[in-house]
């Protein structure tokens, strides 16, 4: 590829650094601070973005896949993209946070993203403490706008979220032991291993499917021209899970998604989901989860 600058002559650097070009797209949606009153809530809902939520102040309930957090001022939650989730004040109290919804095309931070597998951030765990500064700086910002955001504070926004995720490439990468120099080329590969495993979740959908046999991980790894046990490497390596336990977890976020819908028979959802007994979904859905559909149903989905 050709560079868009001309290098001096040979024989005249004393010295050079090359930074390889830096190409980043990054998208922030429905960013708000808030302070809301003890009789606050808001719906169980899911959104196609990454969410940062931080609280500054007070006490917050937030329900995420059916699990109940509670957090506190300092603490952060982080929240994947399709997360069902709700919040309402966790002790009848006024309190105040920082909410930011974003997607941003850098394989690499949605992989580091992949494997926090925690959603609460105490405000003393390592990642919370190394994100504040870039938080408090995100919240100082929103506290500046008063109508139309200029171009200035947009630019002072989107420098303190590449700021917020450099900082936490630094704290996970040592808590996980990730080095920042994986090769862009094995976490492409890593990618287009999840996009086939995802297809092997959605084509369960088609219920006028005629064939017998469903693609699995290592006609996935042929389809590559990768050997089965370099499909799985490389994409634990990347994602922190192996490829089988990933579907697990799509077909049991599918399964749960659809319990929701109580217009929905467990024998549908069942054939929905691919299996030609209900029994058979039953007893997956109850290795998934710990209890069967109609449990999971009856509990309800908070």
């Amino acid at each position: 590829m050709a560079s868009a600058f001309l290098p001096p002559e040979l024989g005249q650097n004393i010295s050079e650094i090359i930074i390889p070009d830096v190409k980043t797209t990054l998208n922030l949606f429905g960013m708000h601070l808030r302070t809301v009153s003890g009789a606050w809530s808001y719906p169980i809902h899911a959104h196609p973005q990454y969410e940062f939520n931080y609280v500054l102040d007070g006490e917050q309930r937030i329900i995420v896949n059916s699990r109940s957090y509670t957090q506190r001022a300092g603490d952060l939650v982080l929240l994947r993209p399709g997360d069902s989730h709700s919040s309402q004040s966790g002790n009848g109290r006024p309190f105040t946070y920082f909410c930011i919804h974003f997607d941003i095309d850098d394989k690499i931070l949605i992989s580091l993203l992949s494997r926090l597998h925690h959603v609460l951030f105490k405000a003393d765990s390592t990642i919370a403490h190394k994100l504040t500064p870039s938080l408090t700086r995100l919240v100082d910002i929103s506290r500046q706008i008063h109508g139309d955001i200029t171009m200035s504070q947009r630019m002072m926004l989107q420098s303190a979220v590449f700021e917020l995720f450099g900082q936490l490439w630094e704290a996970f990468s040592v808590e996980a032991n990730l080095q920042a120099s994986a090769s862009y080329e094995k976490v492409e590969l890593a990618h287009q291993i999840r996009s086939r495993l995802q297809g092997l979740v959605y084509q369960q959908f088609k219920q006028d499917a005629q064939e017998d046999r469903t693609l699995g991980v290592d006609d996935i790894a042929a389809e590559l021209g990768i050997s089965s046990s370099h499909c799985y490497r490389v994409f634990r390596q990347v994602f922190g899970l192996s490829p089988r336990e990933f579907l697990s977890r799509q077909m049991l976020h599918e399964a749960k998604v659809l319990l929701d819908d109580p217009r929905l028979p467990v024998s549908h959802i069942s054939a929905i989901l691919g299996y030609r007994d209900i029994a058979h979904f039953s007893r997956q859905f109850k290795r998934w989860h710990g209890k069967s559909p109609r449990e999971y149903r009856e509990g309800g989905s908070l």
